[in-house]
């Protein structure tokens, strides 16, 4: 079956993105066919005095649409200037001010960068060079060429939904999600041909070195009563703790974790598991993606030291950080 992204309201009718332009267009060219119509050649009195009457909203249709279509550039000039104002900025003259993390109250961070000790007695005052945020950390030297647990760990989470995603679009539903953003607690949408809405959700957390616990089991419970569902499975790359296991069990959520995944992977025909492990590691699949954004992050270090760790490269408008080691999905 064909993937296809998740779209609320699908049925809700698209609304234009220049209404000034195409009522301006539509009053202009209204008024220019009624204004003409005035000026035929008419032998019939009364048809004459009609014509003869179109003239006045003839002329205001067109001032209408010249209004409306001012307006729009305008309104475009405007936008245009409001867009370059909001770019990120990435000279490296402003790569020094100070990157506020919203996991750490209080840090400043920015990319490490030596600074002699001339430079720092001559000038106290002044802030030290630095150099813009690496784009990435290290990249393996080569993909997996085979299914192992290395997979999975090596992979982002946006990956490890996406091979979710494709597991479940191989088994023959129909699955929506969305690559960023607030997904309401559901990560994977699944449709069958045979009934109309979905009929389960899939909730993904590629998680290493944490087990999933009973409280965000619940919490998935609690979506799926909301969409009115009974079927929903939890997948992540790691494990389970009892309480979520004997938790999911009772409430009819299926739970699917790491080596259970890979057992469902090496069950698939070669040609399945081939096309899998193209999706799992599809682009930089080692470096993660914010999820607000949807945008790959780029690797920062603390000024103060410490660990470098994954931020958003929309940053300031965009405070997400991950961990360099053991990456969890964002919350």
């Amino acid at each position: 079956m064909a993937n296809r992204r998740f779209q609320p309201n699908r049925s809700r009718k698209k609304r234009s993105s220049q209404p000034f332009l195409e009522k301006g267009v539509s009053a202009l060219v209204l008024g220019i066919l009624m204004w003409i119509a005035s000026l035929l050649p008419i032998s019939s009195p009364l048809l004459k005095m009609v014509a003869q009457a179109l003239r006045t909203p003839a002329l205001f249709a067109i001032g209408v649409g010249a209004l409306l279509l001012a307006t729009h550039v305008l309104l475009q000039w405007w936008l245009k200037q409001r867009n370059a104002d909001s770019q990120p900025r990435l000279e490296p003259t402003l790569a020094a001010e100070p990157v506020h993390t919203s996991s750490t109250a209080g840090a400043t961070v920015a990319p490490d960068a030596p600074v002699p000790p001339q430079a720092a007695a001559a000038k106290p005052a002044s802030p030290p060079p630095v150099q813009p945020p690496t784009p990435q950390a290290a990249p393996p030297a080569q993909p997996p060429s085979e299914w192992s647990k290395d997979v999975l760990t090596a992979i982002e989470w946006r990956r490890f939904e996406a091979l979710v995603e494709k597991l479940f679009a191989q088994a023959g539903f129909e699955t929506r999600s969305q690559s960023h953003g607030a997904d309401g607690g559901v990560d994977i949408w699944l449709h069958s041909k045979n009934a109309d809405g979905p009929v389960a959700v899939v909730q993904c957390k590629h998680w290493q070195g944490k087990a999933v616990g009973v409280r965000e089991v619940r919490e998935f419970l609690g979506v799926m009563a909301s969409h009115n569902l009974k079927r929903g499975i939890y997948a992540t790359s790691s494990t389970f703790t009892a309480d979520a296991l004997a938790f999911a069990k009772a409430n009819g959520i299926s739970t699917q974790d790491g080596n259970g995944l890979l057992r469902t992977i090496q069950s698939r025909t070669p040609e399945q598991q081939a096309e899998l492990l193209k999706v799992a590691t599809e682009g930089e699949y080692w470096r993660p993606t914010c999820a607000s954004c949807g945008v790959k992050m780029v690797q920062r270090q603390r000024r103060s030291g410490g660990n470098p760790f994954w931020g958003c490269q929309n940053y300031p408008r965009c405070h997400s950080t991950l961990p360099m080691k053991n990456q969890a999905q964002p919350e």
